[in-house]
């Protein structure tokens, strides 16, 4: 296999440099089933009113089923999450399961699903349609997330996807902050078309993907129908398998490093005994091992950092999944005035994430919150060295780690169903045609979690009790005795299968009405009202075992919720002047909506927008834009959870910390819990506990935008030219989240800031037991940037056909505000990764791509650029600049009426790395914005009629 990917490799960029470039990737382009040169007025995505699409007075990108299958990738939201405006999102590079915990924004981990995020305002704030209609939110078994998975829309049934690149919370309610993506589906095709693809990392022989799509289409007497199915298989890349993960810190060669990271749990185990910190000279695997106190002789000596436990190498790197699923739509004509439109979707997925094996951790600093920070080991426990019952007089701390159990694993079974149905039609009205629909949706994801290696707290008790109290099919465990000592009798008593499942439903019914009413000079004045109500409900059950707090793994409680709103739409077009001098055309518009919601009640969102064109060829806009977002089941009724965050504490003795560089911060650690005689010092490689929840008080966000931007495409092009450019101001308020944990504990240590130091409790050796990340509204973000777009087609040279297009975003300002006991602590992320969560925030990024057309042979060359970041954590630490080039070959033959397609590609030609990250939750990189070290080749066959 390496030998044929060699060959693979030299082919492919031996083929791009000969032939250069095909259809752009990135592309301008008429939505709703309507080619531009058409002219047809149609729906476009940013309005409800009827257009010419050549005529889009909104910023909306739009990828075709072409461009996608361009990228070579297997999943929507990877093929979004290249947009230069995107964040990135969840995706499958995250395996944060049992690694991290559940997140605070009452979503759960979302393990296996995808979601896309513009404008770093996070993936709940970008609101996803199917054909204009809302689709349910995603399940992961986890929580109950406030985004679409995008994995569980079957990539056979879309034609394309357009994305609005600006608020639109008065044409489409709640979520479309940062922008809205439509995807929409097949509704009229002939006949067959089908593809099979196979990639790998190419030199490593992994991460190797299945891609199979194929639908079929016919139509007749205006009945059409389309159906299709789907089936994608990724496997794995496992953490030691790249060099960049395999120690918890980039570059790290061994646990004993100064720059830590290694975990406390090891397989010998670490005690602190009697005031002692001490681990096992060497496994002790039956009887109980010798205690001498001095520690000189016996079965234990001093805990060192070369003794803790090196946890990278048994994660994922790209987690597993296996995805399948069908549609059918339908539509049928019963005259010119009325036609019913229906369509339903149903897709699986089973993924899996994957951690180390499980870090048992008792006692009174273990910072589980649980039974398992109080648990006695009895002094008649046959495996007990030490003569005395072990209580929080005497010991703070035991670390375990299981690696008899296995590896932890969590398994994910996901199954959505999505159906529409309605009617739609025309009449006549005031001379003009009037356009009608009603539509009902109905969605459900439902999820199932299976996670193997956790441990009952409770039987842990027990088998650590009074020897006496351990009858029937309790088997004292033996937690001193190094790795091996642990049975499968002892695992079998207190292990078991953790289950939790989790899901949620929508019920939506829309009615619209559009139309013209009279002309104005420039043209008719258009119109379109409507209403919509809608329901939402979400469920997360945990297993009764985490429910009861008995787990050894991430505390859970169940939760349950819904929602209502009733609401009304008005949009309005004022065409004023039209083909007059400095008047090409002059247009106003403007919609408004009415929200009443059953958790906080009635809100207003305004819009309004005037597009003027001086001459046919040079069009400016501008907009200003009122936007909400409601609370999520899962923020209102999330229930107590926690999220084990990467963080180090500013308040640990140990060199360079602030303790031991500031009086200050020595002073207000101390009044926040942390011992006086510097005895405290933080678990190298630890995670702070985060308690969050959900707060059902909380009230909506609310934005503004503002847009302001201009497209030049000249007639002496014959337009195939096109520039454009929009500059956006986003200002968000009342930002449903948290206050970061990092926030908290640096203006706790440096300021001594009230608020933040009530949110940190500690123990009494200092360690942090909790830090609270209840949900808030907790303040403001504010984000500026520019996008531009060039579109370069040259048509037919004799050289062939040439087509360049570049897509680029320029961030001038990203920045946060959250409450402090006195005014406003403003955070700038502008040009720093964030790390945990995992985010950058690239000055600049863009992607170019290069289409050369030669008879059947079509070559694609993409560029993509992310500018340097400094990790915020530690400025003196950057994450370079990156570029990735991705190339592609397309063979179309003649002798099969180019109806068959053999495609070769390779994503990441020249092999660029990812650059390191310290600050980062896992892997030492960030899954948002990088991609998964390695070449990744692909074949693909595909076939239309």
């Amino acid at each position: 296999m390496k030998k044929f990917g060699s060959i693979w490799l030299a082919g492919v960029a031996l083929a791009a440099v000969a032939t250069g470039g095909a259809a752009p990737a990135l592309a301008q382009g008429a939505p709703e089933g309507a080619s531009a040169d058409e002219g047809a007025a149609i729906i476009v995505t940013g309005s409800r009113i009827r257009r010419d699409p050549l005529d889009q007075a909104a910023p909306v990108v739009t990828l075709d089923s072409e461009a996608i299958a361009k990228t070579g990738l297997s999943s929507v939201a990877d093929v979004l999450q290249r947009l230069p405006s995107s964040a990135g999102g969840l995706n499958t590079k995250f395996n944060n399961s049992g690694n991290l915990g559940n997140p605070p924004d009452g979503g759960g981990v979302g393990a296996g699903s995808a979601t896309i995020d513009l404008r770093y305002l996070g993936g709940k704030r970008t609101l996803v349609l199917v054909d204009g209609m809302r689709y349910v939110n995603g399940a992961s078994a986890s929580g109950i997330p406030a985004s679409v998975d995008l994995n569980s829309i079957p990539e056979g049934m879309i034609e394309r996807i357009e994305v609005l690149q600006s608020a639109a919370s008065p044409l489409y309610g709640s979520d479309a902050i940062a922008g809205v993506v439509n995807i929409i589906t097949k509704t009229n095709q002939k006949g067959f078309k089908g593809s099979a693809q196979y990639g790998q990392y190419l030199g490593k022989g992994d991460g190797e993907t299945q891609n199979y799509q194929l639908s079929w289409g016919t139509g007749k007497d205006g009945v059409s129908l389309v159906v299709g199915g789907s089936y994608v298989k990724q496997m794995d890349v496992k953490a030691r398998d790249r060099s960049i993960s395999q120690f918890p810190n980039p570059g790290q060669t061994s646990c004993s490093d100064p720059i830590g990271g290694c975990s406390s749990a090891t397989p010998l185990g670490r005690f602190i005994v009697f005031g002692q910190n001490m681990t096992l000279r060497s496994p002790v695997l039956t009887g109980k091992p010798v205690y001498d106190p001095t520690l000189a002789t016996g079965d234990f000596k001093p805990f060192t950092s070369a003794d803790r436990f090196n946890f990278a190498p048994f994660n994922y790197f790209q987690t597993p999944s296996e995805r399948y699923g069908g549609f059918v739509n339908v539509r049928a004509e019963f005259s010119d005035a009325i036609a019913f439109k229906g369509m339903a979707v149903y897709n699986h997925r089973h993924s899996q994430n994957q951690a180390a094996f499980l870090p048992l951790f008792i006692g009174p600093d273990a910072g589980n919150g649980n039974l398992l920070d109080t648990i006695k080991i009895d002094a008649t426990n046959p495996y007990n060295p030490f003569g005395v019952t072990l209580d929080s007089s005497n010991y703070s701390f035991i670390a375990r780690r299981l690696v008899e159990a296995g590896q932890r694993t969590y398994t994910q079974d996901v199954d959505t169903f999505d159906v529409k149905a309605g009617f739609e039609g025309k009449f006549s009205m005031f001379g003009k045609n009037w356009f009608w629909d009603v539509t009902g949706v109905y969605g459900t994801n439902e999820a199932r979690q299976l996670f193997t290696g956790n441990v009952n707290a409770a039987k842990l008790a027990q088998a650590l009790g009074p020897v006496a109290n351990c009858t029937g099919d309790c088997v004292p465990f033996n937690i001193f005795g190094g790795v091996g000592s642990v049975t499968q009798a002892m695992l079998d008593y207190v292990g078991f299968d953790e289950r939790a499942k989790s899901g949620q439903a929508l019920y939506d019914f829309q009615a619209n009405l559009s139309g013209e009413l009279f002309d104005l000079p420039g043209g008719p004045v258009g119109i379109a009202i409507g209403a919509e109500h809608r329901k939402q409900e979400g469920y997360f059950e945990p297993d009764p075992v985490i429910q009861a707090g008995l787990g050894a793994d991430i505390p859970a409680q169940a939760a349950r919720g819904s929602f209502k709103v009733d609401e009304i739409y008005g949009e309005i077009r004022l065409p004023l002047l039209k083909d007059t001098p400095f008047f090409h055309s002059l247009e106003l518009n403007g919609a408004a909506r009415y929200s009443d919601y059953s958790t906080f009640g009635g809100n207003t969102t305004l819009t309004g927008g005037v597009q003027w064109k001086p001459v046919a060829d040079l069009m400016f806009r501008g907009s200003y834009g009122e936007s909400l977002r409601a609370p999520s089941i899962g923020e209102l009724y999330g229930a107590r959870s926690r999220f084990d965050q990467p963080l180090s504490d500013p308040c640990t003795n140990v060199p360079g910390s602030l303790w031991n560089t500031s009086a200050t911060a020595k002073a207000n650690c101390i009044a926040n819990g942390v011992p006086a005689n510097g005895s405290y010092q933080e678990p190298q490689g630890g995670q702070l506990p985060v308690l969050t929840g959900g707060n059902p008080d909380l009230q909506p966000e609310t934005a503004r935008t503002i847009l302001i931007g201009g497209v030049y495409s000249p007639d002496w092009a014959q337009r195939k030219i096109s520039l454009e450019v929009n500059y956006y101001d986003i200002k968000l308020e009342g930002a449903i989240a948290s206050i970061g944990a990092d926030v908290l504990l640096n203006r706790c240590a440096l300021a001594g800031d009230a608020l933040s130091c009530n949110a940190v409790k500690r123990t009494p050796s200092g360690f942090i037991s909790s830090i609270n990340g209840v949900l808030l509204n907790t303040g403001t973000i504010r984000t500026k940037g520019l996008d531009a777009t060039l579109n370069l087609h040259t048509g037919d040279t004799g050289a062939g056909a040439f087509n360049l297009s570049v897509y680029a975003n320029f961030l001038f300002k990203y920045e946060e505000g959250v409450p402090a006991t006195t005014g406003v602590t403003t955070t700038s992320y502008l040009g720093y990764e964030r790390g945990s969560p995992d985010q950058a925030y690239p000055r600049f990024k863009s992607t170019s791509v290069l289409d050369w057309t030669i008879g059947p042979v079509t070559t694609t060359l993409t560029g993509r650029y992310i500018s340097g970041v400094k990790e915020i954590q530690d400025t003196t630490k950057k994450l370079g600049s990156r570029f990735y080039t991705d190339a592609q070959i397309q063979y179309r033959p003649s002798f099969a009426d180019s109806r068959f397609v053999f495609t070769l590609g390779v994503n990441n030609l020249f092999d660029v790395d990812p650059p390191a990250c310290y600050s980062c939750s896992l892997n030492n990189y960030d899954p948002t914005t990088y991609d998964v070290p390695g070449q990744f080749g692909y074949l693909r066959l595909s076939y239309a009629m």
